[in-house]
């Protein structure tokens, strides 16, 4: 499949998260021709409000203007996806953070972000080398998360995470060899997951620069996951044990003496 190399929105989700954000400039959208769901109808709302003119084309114009990604009727002529310095994301208070060494395929990279910013990650961190850019195709494969999600690209990450001791978080490396399960770490100290690409997973200096590795257990015949799949694992591992202390026999204790 051919990937659209510009910062042109493509899909329902993701050209409403953008207008919705307000995070990109969009200069133009086009629809396809024909009967509009919901939520087309809430994005040419959205389109109205902002001043964004809109034109309907025929199908084929719209194929060709998405490059090849699945577009559902819906094209935003945009500007790039812009990222964030790494100032910003380290200075967000209470840090969940994500730091990806070398995930080289776009749709990994959208589902990565997805599952972060559903969980509550406060940022991303990418490598510069060995990563995908924001395409169309990763902010299609993100839902449109990436307008919302602060991500940061760094030219060293193994800097970067000596970077973040000084700043007081920790890193955690999600490793197969690692002698810990990902349930025994404290996530609610400010916290950077390191996870690994497609091939070969974290690279050495960056695995030995972590505070801290864990393992998932492989139980199965297949011994790896996809690195979304293991992202959202240890996401929700530290939403865990960062969210609220009291049990849901407590809550409706509380719901019956009211």
């Amino acid at each position: 499949m051919t990937e659209n190399p510009t910062g042109d929105i493509v899909g329902i989700h993701p050209v409403y998260e953008a207008l919705a954000s307000g995070r990109r400039r969009i200069e133009r959208i086009y629809l396809a021709r024909g009967t509009f769901p919901d939520k087309v109808r809430r994005i040419l709302k959205l389109a109205r409000d902002q001043g964004i003119p809109v034109r309907k084309e025929n199908k084929d114009a719209l194929d060709r203007l998405a490059g090849g990604v699945a577009h559902q009727g819906v094209v935003a002529i945009a500007g790039v996806a812009a990222y964030t310095s790494l100032d910003e994301v380290l200075g967000i208070p209470d840090p969940l953070l994500v730091v990806l060494d070398g995930v080289q395929d776009p749709h990994n990279l959208g589902a990565v972000i997805r599952t972060s910013e559903a969980a509550g990650a406060t940022g991303l961190v990418v490598a510069e080398r060995r990563t995908s850019p924001l395409t169309a195709a990763v902010s299609k494969a993100s839902a449109g998360a990436v307008e919302h999600l602060p991500i940061a690209r760094v030219g060293n990450l193994t800097a970067t995470l000596e970077r973040m001791k000084s700043d007081g978080i920790w890193s955690v490396g999600v490793d197969p060899g690692a002698k810990a399960n990902w349930t025994e770490f404290d996530y609610r100290v400010p916290v950077a997951i390191v996870l690994g690409g497609e091939h070969g997973g974290i690279r050495r200096l960056v695995r030995e620069t972590c505070d801290a590795l864990v393992g998932l257990p492989m139980m199965g015949r297949i011994q790896s996951l996809n690195v979304s799949v293991a992202a959202g694992i240890v996401l929700y591992e530290a939403v865990r044990q960062r969210g609220r202390q009291t049990s849901v026999a407590d809550d409706v204790s509380k719901s019956a003496e009211i």
